[in-house]
């Protein structure tokens, strides 16, 4: 898969940019602040919905566009997938909502028909690696829990159906265990919501029990090779609902054991997290508030039993991050049958020269890469001559490939 023409129109500092892409490796250098990283951030969002740099995707409207009224920013993108050529656009629409409020409302086309979220996230892949992303590692378990959904709504159909329907769901009957805290009721109101967050809820978990074992085995080899077979990293998912089964009386194992749940079937996850959510109701109502479910899992990084994230040298973090989002790319790889296309923000500068090597070595594979820097020179000279060099300055893009800026 590769990108070959991108447009954008009020998104970020570009009011409007029109670029045709290259299929290898594009290079945007230039200074900070002029726009390199929110050309990755814009790419990427074509494929996620979402942003990672920011949680208030509002943000990402044109500042001067948005002081009107009704603001419209547009992402557009031509690519190849296989055989077959798409196109994809993203309206960003702000609309006014009361006397002085605006709320952000997203609009997406697939190849000029209008599409659920759902329904076409995935359809083009990429994959975003940011030098801030080592908070994946030692940030809250919402950071991992993040990761997890944007990568697998990539790759798995209907997960991000699945998971807006248990967003809706949990917040509905939150809201109900609230009410029967505060005024009492008929609790088996809480029977249609437990039924809809388990079902969801199993989809949700059966399909990261998968991912994450899947991604585990490449981000183990990757590590073992840039570590020098020194260290072995592991991925631990921790459940807030364990559908494992466990003897009675029997305490949860360590962190440090490793635990396979590929065996557990979605029907059976679904069945005992039912079945959990009325053992525990009556603790949920007097908390107001649902304690287990998938919004509450969590996902730890190991370096030979060590848990990176509480006590992981920096050194460390940044090569198993290096060797997640590299597994990353193998795993969209063989779960979609396209490379996704690979965006790097500033990250050699973050690495020293061994590891520098190592990632350079590994886009060799991949069908399409953009990388932003602010040195060229930490590009080795024969890397640079098989790509194309953009020059990024002040929302302007000027480069052989670029037709269109203004």
């Amino acid at each position: 898969m590769h990108l070959t023409h991108l447009s954008l129109t009020n998104f970020r500092s570009f009011a409007r940019l029109d670029l045709d892409v290259p299929r290898r490796v594009v290079l945007l250098v230039g200074s900070n602040a002029q726009g390199k990283t929110s050309i990755l951030e814009a790419v990427y969002f074509l494929a996620a919905f979402t942003s990672f740099q920011t949680h208030v995707d509002r943000q990402l409207v044109n500042f001067l566009e948005a002081r009107k009224d009704l603001a419209v920013g547009r992402l557009v993108a031509e690519y190849q997938r296989g055989p077959a050529a798409h196109r994809l656009e993203v309206r960003l629409i702000l609309e006014p909502v009361g006397a002085t409020g605006q709320r952000l409302r997203k609009e997406v086309l697939l190849d000029g028909v209008k599409r659920p979220l759902a329904e076409a996230v995935g359809h083009f892949n990429a994959v975003f690696f940011v030098p801030q992303m080592a908070q994946i590692i030692e940030g809250g378990p919402d950071e991992r829990r993040r990761y997890l959904n944007l990568a697998l709504a990539q790759a798995v159909p209907g997960y991000a159906r699945s998971l807006s329907t248990y967003t809706q769901a949990l917040a509905q009957r939150n809201a109900l265990l609230k009410t029967l805290h505060e005024r009492g009721g008929d609790q088996a109101q809480l029977d249609y919501w437990d039924e809809t967050l388990s079902r969801a809820g199993a989809e949700i978990v059966s399909a990261r029990i998968r991912a994450v074992h899947e991604i585990e085995i490449q981000a183990a080899r990757i590590h073992r090779d840039l570590t020098h077979g020194k260290e072995v990293l592991r991925l631990s998912y921790q459940p807030a609902y364990d559908p494992l089964p466990r003897p009675n009386g029997q305490l949860a194992l360590r962190i440090e054991a490793p635990v396979d749940r590929s065996g557990l079937d979605e029907a059976s996850i679904r069945s005992g997290f039912l079945q959990r959510l009325g053992q525990i109701r009556p603790e949920e109502i007097a908390r107001g508030v649902t304690t287990i479910g998938p919004h509450r899992d969590d996902l730890r990084f190991l370096a030979d039993a060590i848990d990176l994230g509480d006590y992981g040298s920096r050194g460390q973090v940044r090569t198993a991050l290096l060797a997640l989002k590299l597994a990353e790319v193998e795993w969209l790889k063989q779960r979609t049958g396209h490379w996704p296309v690979l965006l790097l923000d500033e990250v050699l500068a973050e690495l020293d020269v061994q590891r520098r090597s190592d990632l350079l070595a590994a886009m060799e594979r991949i069908e399409q890469a953009l990388l932003t820097t602010t040195d060229l020179t930490l590009f080795d000279p024969q890397f640079v001559e098989k790509g194309s060099v953009w020059k990024v300055e002040a929302g302007q893009v000027t480069g052989d490939q670029v037709f269109s800026t203004s």
